[in-house]
């Protein structure tokens, strides 16, 4: 057997030292990336995502599960169709409705991969499939099998590779790369594994599996421990070709291996890796904020890469350094990620083009319509402001291109009375077609309370708050306040953002904007619901 160091990999031979080997980046923000809970999108959304990432330079783009829901089915297909320049990944169980189902939605892609998997662990070979190892293997072999009768890129994953017996797990690789499979990827699905165990891991399947030259080698690790970059950049040093991650990081329970993490730290750190991605990272932060205010699930602060605290100093030692030189707290500068490097004030004198400009310098591409929409609560928002700051214009532009949903109801005027011996009273006057409907609500705990009452009696949708964030879009007295809500309307959770400098009226906004997109989904047939399909 050949020796890890002289083994042939998913990328080429063995690097050599002083050379840079190419990591592919699989990236599953629309497939597992969206299974993290209150995340979905529709179509629209998808497509967006979808183009936003093949911008990003991304390698492979997993669109969907196409067998778990008709809409899954539609965006992979309509994906497919339209993105150009990335393979475009469908993900089907190893039977043959979910292959043949994903082939269908892919067919049309110049560049398309169907990812097969099936479980290999003792537990989930024990109490989640009820089949013996024998079983497993001609299960995976015949799925492989079927996935490239229909084309020549096929990926298989063994879920729960990471706790997979070594000998066991030997036995399903060399079987499915013999059936067909070109990329091999290694799950770590529970989030378990440590960057030493991934790195013995990926050496020994590097070593023991013969026909292992044949395919690539890729990982998928979860985030349960905080350890899934960790494990992703071990598994590249000891020679796979290829990293599956997501934007922000999200995903089922603590999510995936967060995409600008990896990117970055395979460039930052090329002295030491030796390795490089196609990835053009100035486009990870306007991604990042996309990807954030598609889902509704917001970027922490400190997040590293893109939060807003990733290039923020404050501590005065910090300060003083980064006065005399830079070097000395950044090891990344804030452009090479896409962050702009000083704040542009704008004002109410501002006009389309200046507004246009600065939301294209952070990220955002408006069409003439989001531009005129955006322009119009940009001079509502100037008028109550003295200066704008691109937090600002991130927010409103964010509100825009984020709410894809037809606004039935609007809101025209609110009043609120409240103190901390009365009962809080709201009077409020919504807009559906052409008519005005106006409520009067005196009960709750208070305006935000009140709020929600006032939107349901006019409305007729009854919804139970789940989770109500509010949270500063700037800095300063006359900060923008950005309200988010999630709703449980029949069984179903929906989003809602809304982005004022008065933080009733931001929350009333995001109500309303949970409201349309219920009465959006209303009017959209049932469709079945998706198939978990975790790692």
């Amino acid at each position: 057997m050949p020796t890890e160091a002289t083994t042939p990999d998913a990328s080429g031979p063995a690097a050599t030292p002083g050379t840079t080997r190419m990591i592919k980046i699989f990236d599953t923000t629309l497939r597992d990336g969206e299974q993290s809970p209150g995340a979905s999108m529709n179509l629209a959304e998808k497509l967006e995502v979808a183009q936003a990432l093949n911008e990003l330079g991304i390698d492979i783009m997993e669109a969907g599960f196409p067998i778990a829901s008709p809409g899954d089915f539609d965006a992979v297909k309509q994906i497919a169709q339209v993105v150009r320049g990335v393979t475009v990944c469908g993900l089907a169980r190893c039977n043959d409705k979910d292959i043949d189902c994903a082939w269908e939605a892919l067919k049309h892609a110049p560049q398309a991969r169907i990812h097969v998997f099936l479980a290999t662990s003792a537990i989930h070979r024990e109490f989640k499939l009820r089949m013996t190892p024998d079983e497993i293997v001609q299960r995976a072999e015949a799925g492989v099998r079927r996935a490239a009768g229909y084309c020549d890129d096929v990926e298989f994953s063994p879920e729960d590779a990471c706790r997979t017996e070594h000998d066991f797990l030997c036995r399903v690789v060399e079987a499915a790369i013999a059936a067909g499979a070109t990329t091999i990827n290694i799950p770590d699905t529970v989030g378990y594994a440590t960057p030493g165990e991934v790195y013995d891991r990926i050496s020994m399947l590097r070593n023991r599996v013969p026909n292992i030259d044949r395919a690539v080698i890729s990982i998928h690790c979860h985030n349960d421990l905080g350890l899934a970059v960790a494990n992703s950049l071990a598994a590249v040093q000891a020679g796979a070709g290829q990293i599956e991650c997501t934007i922000n990081g999200i995903g089922e329970r603590a999510g995936n291996a967060a995409l600008e993490e990896v990117v970055m730290a395979l460039k930052t750190r090329h002295d030491f890796f030796e390795l490089r991605t196609n990835i053009d990272t100035t486009r990870l932060v306007p991604t990042s904020r996309l990807v954030s205010t598609t889902t509704g699930i917001a970027v922490q602060r400190n997040k590293a890469i893109v939060g807003r605290n990733a290039f923020a100093h404050e501590a005065g030692i910090h300060q003083d350094g980064m006065l005399k030189e830079r070097s000395t707290y950044e090891i990344m500068s804030p452009e090479e990620v896409g962050f702009a490097k000083t704040d542009l004030v704008l004002g109410k004198h501002s006009g389309r083009a200046a507004l246009a400009d600065r939301a294209r310098q952070l990220g955002f591409l408006l069409t003439g319509e989001q531009l005129q929409s955006v322009f119009a609560e940009f001079k509502k928002l100037a008028d109550k402001k003295k200066e704008i700051y691109d937090g600002d214009i991130i927010a409103l532009v964010g509100q825009e291109i984020g709410d894809s949903v037809e606004p039935q109801w609007k809101l025209i005027d609110f009043e609120v009375h409240d103190g901390r011996e009365r009962t809080p009273k709201v009077t409020l006057t919504l807009q559906h077609g052409q008519q005005q409907q106006t409520e009067t609500v005196e009960a709750g705990d208070g305006p935000i309370d009140a709020a929600f009452w006032a939107v349901e009696r006019i409305t007729g949708i009854e919804t139970v708050c789940r989770d109500f964030r509010v949270r500063s879009a700037t800095l300063g007295r006359d900060a923008q306040g950005e309200a988010r809500v999630e709703v449980e309307h029949k069984g179903r959770l929906y989003r809602g953002v809304g982005v004022s400098t008065d933080t009733v009226e931001s929350t009333i906004l995001a109500i309303l904007n949970a409201v349309n997109r219920i009465v959006s989904q209303t009017e959209m047939p049932d469709e079945d619901q998706p198939i978990s399909s975790e790692w």
